[in-house]
């Protein structure tokens, strides 16, 4: 929608709305945005949302309470497994860099579980924000002048946009990451955990067909994620010289050699 030009969304989304069609499903944050912006009041189904109720879309989880309702990609606890991850994957690790954007919604939240995460591990763990791509290499190099050991990455816009050039400043840096979605690996990413985007998709299908035979979006829950994937990418792991245990391993549902 929008051929990656975000300012036509709006219009696009307007254009749309006057198909009068019975719903939409939008393929993500951007597109929820351009939707409520261009004051669609067609029922609206997300197929994914990082905090749908940071973003103003719904009022809450359990009561939507307006045209928009589907699927939540914040999931309480995802952060603090990501630095579980990085704990197995380097035994010795002593301190933890977190990398997010402090105007993405969510981002706070997601902070603070990996903060609790990584203290009930024994770790010490710096919040380093990025808001621009310029601000990437400088975060990744403060974390390593901070004398970091491993990374979690936490979603947002910029990162989403932004993952080859992350990828590469944490293997510049020298520092195991992990990320969000299995597309990272794709593009020299080491470890991904998080849910699992087909899965959302289909059962945001599930949305629509409820809406279809009369159900209204205000009525219907926003459900968070129940399907996971853990993804490793061996040359990355190489890159840096890093070892990934065969018990973990064992574990990935991708694996990239």
């Amino acid at each position: 929608m929008g051929g990656g030009k975000i300012n036509r969304l709006v219009l696009l989304a307007g254009e749309l709305a006057a198909l009068k069609v019975d719903a939409i499903l939008s393929a993500g944050p951007t597109v929820t945005r351009a939707l409520k912006d261009a004051n669609v009041t067609i029922p609206i189904v997300m197929g994914f949302d990082d905090d749908p109720v940071g973003s103003g879309f719904i009022n809450s989880l359990a009561q939507p309470g307006g045209n928009i309702t589907g699927l939540s990609t914040l999931s309480p606890g995802l952060s603090g497994k990501q630095v579980e991850i990085l704990k197995e994957i380097v035994p010795r690790l002593s301190r933890v860099a977190v990398f997010g954007s402090s105007i993405h919604p969510g981002t706070t939240q997601s902070w603070n579980e990996a903060e609790r995460a990584a203290a009930g591990l024994g770790l010490q763990s710096k919040y380093f924000n990025m808001e621009s791509p310029a601000d990437i290499n400088p975060a990744f190099e403060s974390a390593r002048q901070s004398r970091a050991e491993a990374a979690v990455v936490l979603t947002s816009v910029l990162t989403n946009t932004n993952r080859k050039s992350i990828a590469e400043a944490a293997a510049k840096n020298r520092l195991p990451a992990i990320y969000y979605t299995a597309e990272w690996v794709e593009v020299g990413g080491l470890l991904t955990y998080g849910a699992s985007y087909p899965d959302l998709f289909r059962r945001a299908a599930a949305y629509v067909g409820k809406i279809l035979k009369g159900a209204r979006p205000a009525d219907l829950p926003v459900e968070q994620p129940t399907k996971f994937e853990f993804a490793v990418n061996l040359k990355a792991a190489k890159q840096i010289k890093l070892i990934i245990p065969p018990n973990v391993l064992a574990r990935a549902d991708r694996v990239v050699r």
